[in-house]
């Protein structure tokens, strides 16, 4: 029996839901990622085809694995070096096997392989584990898509043979500040969408969430992981305020801190408190930190703004981010004044070029200055930069608003 018939958004949505843990299934099974990757994908156009014409199966993951492995199993049969393999790695699951076993956690520690450069590990994972379309990792990581294709591709390549099974604990360990900023990744990407018309793509920071957990229940002592899922829970707690009905943005100094979930922010801080009273104190628990500051304050006005200030200086010390810089520019401004601010983002033309939000914190700034004229430029800068349409539609409306009412407060969407 088949649910009611999807189409369009919905069928792709679930495709995206099932699509890493069906890859960590047949990976396990056959032992090589490169080969499983293929046949998972050709078992996606297939479920693409068959899907809004024929309805979706009552179990799509064990649907999507069956067809997988054959596809995989006709792949291997045009491979006579493999051919005597076939019998014994390609079965058919046994009822439930797929729905009961959960390999996307082992699958992100394969992709996060010592084997493979940083780079390429991420890029590879976003791929396989969060679902990221190629041209989507191309513009988080600046590239041209055609690059990024040729990256993921060689990494794939890499892996062909490597053993799909659970890391020694020095594997673990070599592997897990890869695997923390893929999830960090991954989870940016959900909170703040890259592309498309929608703000939020939930089902990849709800992912991000789910496995940061994982990683914190098998590594519960380690500091940077707990500060990771704590800057997660706390940032994805303004989630509800974030938008208006019409899924326009609403920027934090604007946002009705009542929707914002109380629950997610007490565990996070909770998280976050620990970790740090553990030490050593890393980059995550430091922006974990700066997210609590922000979630503690009741009215824009009450953010402590000099502590976090003093908190950016200090991560910017341990890591040599311009993202982290562009963001230390903001607190500075609020400590100091938009003059202040805006000369260190002056400072990151070279380190930041074309990015949109280089041009969006310098509009913000030149607006808290009180220069309407400059700050439209740069917001229409930043609009024609971004592929994101919630932000663009932003962004041109603040580029037609003209001088604000009052004095412009802290920025951030």
């Amino acid at each position: 029996m088949s649910r009611a018939v999807p189409v369009g958004r919905v069928v792709e949505d679930l495709l995206r839901e099932c699509a890493p843990r069906v890859l960590g299934a047949v990976a396990r099974r056959c032992g090589d990622f490169a080969l499983a990757e293929d046949a998972v994908q050709e078992a996606l156009l297939s479920a693409h085809r068959h899907w809004p014409v024929d309805g979706v199966p009552d179990d799509p993951r064990a649907w999507l694995v069956r067809v997988a492995a054959r596809k995989a199993t006709d792949l291997v049969r045009g491979e006579i070096a493999r051919r005597r393999r076939e019998d014994a790695v390609f079965r058919e699951p046994p009822p439930g096997e797929a729905a009961d076993r959960d390999d996307t956690l082992l699958l992100l520690f394969l992709c996060c392989h010592p084997d493979l450069t940083p780079a390429s590990a991420i890029a590879l994972t976003l791929r396989a584990v969060g679902g990221l379309t190629t041209a989507e990792i191309a513009r988080a990581f600046l590239v041209p898509e055609a690059t990024m294709a040729q990256r993921i591709g060689r990494a794939k390549q890499k892996l062909r043979g490597a053993e799909f099974a659970v890391p020694g604990p020095d594997e673990w360990a070599a592997r897990l500040r890869t695997v923390l900023h893929v999830l960090y990744l991954v989870f940016n990407e959900g909170y703040t969408s890259s592309t498309g018309g929608s703000l939020h793509r939930v089902e990849l920071s709800g992912e991000a969430i789910r496995l940061t957990r994982a990683v914190h229940a098998r590594l519960p002592s380690d500091g940077e992981v707990a500060g990771l899922l704590a800057l997660m829970l706390l940032t994805d707690a303004r989630r509800p305020a974030r938008t208006a009905p019409d899924g326009s943005i609403v920027p934090l100094a604007e946002q009705d801190r009542s929707k914002w979930d109380r629950a997610l922010i007490a565990e996070g801080a909770d998280l976050v408190t620990a970790a740090v009273e553990r030490g050593p104190i890393g980059e995550y628990q430091l922006q974990a930190a700066i997210a609590a500051l922000h979630d503690d304050a009741l009215r824009p006005e009450d953010t402590d703004w000099p502590q976090i200030l003093g908190m950016y200086t200090f991560l910017e010390r341990i890591a040599d981010n311009p993202v982290v810089t562009l963001n230390r520019a903001v607190a500075v401004a609020m400590v100091h004044g938009p003059a202040a601010g805006l000369a260190l983002v002056d400072t990151l033309d070279d380190r930041l070029p074309g990015h949109h939000r280089l041009d969006a914190v310098r509009a913000h700034l030149h607006e808290m200055a009180g220069d309407a004229a400059r700050a439209a430029v740069h917001y229409r800068a930043a609009a024609a930069r971004t592929t994101s349409l919630p932000e663009q539609r932003y962004l041109m409306a603040k580029a037609a608003a003209g001088p604000p009412a009052q004095p412009a407060r802290g920025w951030s969407w």
